[in-house]
């Protein structure tokens, strides 16, 4: 079963009314991220569904993205995009983050963690470093899984590795870092899995070359969608998941045939044991 390790599926669903139904069509077993009530009742509602359908499952994460606390206004997957700031918001976030993680609703908490790829980024990053904090308090006393989202903030994880290496699991993703930022976490104790996606059709070079290097239990493949677009495309879509596996196989084993089956099972055991030992 092919496996997406963080897709915003509501999010998707605006662009593609028909994205659930490539899902169960394609296969696709997912990891689904929402930051508020709305959100993850439309995703519990889906997840519900396709278990009683028999479809493949859908696992739910929840957290404040570390984007949020900022006044953002702009584009995200070529639509309009309103002011997201709201305080009261946020705050009722995180009280439904532990309300979901009491229940045993959760697969993971995520994602959280820190983006200071710009100024407008950087000026909330006091607020990042108390959410990220509320949702590592939270993973650690639930026992889940921490999905991080870090843009040009590694050095803010090393910090956090005497608390990261107590969790079940902790998934980089959209990996940003280097292959030696990667395995110095794994050194540090931390069972880290490194998400790939579009990256590794994108050239971007470190996350290439991360995922010509990293074991293979430690991949998972992810859209990022709608937010992580290949070249000429609106947003991303299930529809990408098989060729970045392709690509990841390809990069890892460059010899290997194009038909082989084998490249559509990269990921799948190491997405099971993250989201559901």
């Amino acid at each position: 079963m092919l496996c997406d390790a963080h897709v915003h599926l509501k999010n998707l669903l605006e662009l593609e009314p028909d994205a659930e139904t490539t899902r169960r069509r394609l296969g696709i077993a997912a990891a689904a991220s929402a930051w508020n009530r709305a959100e993850f009742a439309f995703h519990r509602e889906l997840a519900a569904a396709a278990k009683r359908d028999n479809a493949p499952p859908l696992f739910l994460c929840f957290a404040v993205h570390p984007q949020l606390p900022g006044n953002l206004a702009g584009k995200a997957a070529g639509a309009d995009c309103a002011a997201i700031h709201d305080s009261a918001a946020i705050r009722d976030s995180a009280v439904a983050l532990a309300e979901y993680a009491a229940a045993g609703e959760l697969a993971a908490i995520g994602e959280t963690g820190f983006d200071l790829f710009d100024e407008s980024y950087r000026a909330t990053e006091a607020e990042q470093d108390r959410l990220f904090a509320l949702h590592l308090d939270a993973a650690l006393r639930y026992g889940l899984p921490l999905v991080l989202h870090v843009r040009r903030a590694m050095h803010k994880i090393f910090p956090h590795t005497g608390a990261l290496k107590k969790l079940p699991a902790v998934v980089f993703h959209s990996w940003p870092g280097s292959p030696d930022e990667g395995f110095s976490i794994l050194r540090r104790g931390i069972n880290a899995f490194f998400s790939f996606g579009t990256t590794i059709l994108l050239n971007h070079k470190n996350a290439i070359r991360s995922c010509a290097a990293f074991p293979a239990e430690r991949l998972l493949f992810e859209t990022d969608a709608p937010f992580q677009p290949l070249r000429g495309k609106r947003y991303s879509s299930f529809e990408d998941l098989p060729a970045v596996i392709r690509a990841a196989a390809a990069i890892r084993c460059p010899d290997a045939a194009a038909e082989s089956p084998e490249p559509e099972r990269l990921g799948g055991a190491a997405f099971y044991r993250v989201f559901c030992p």
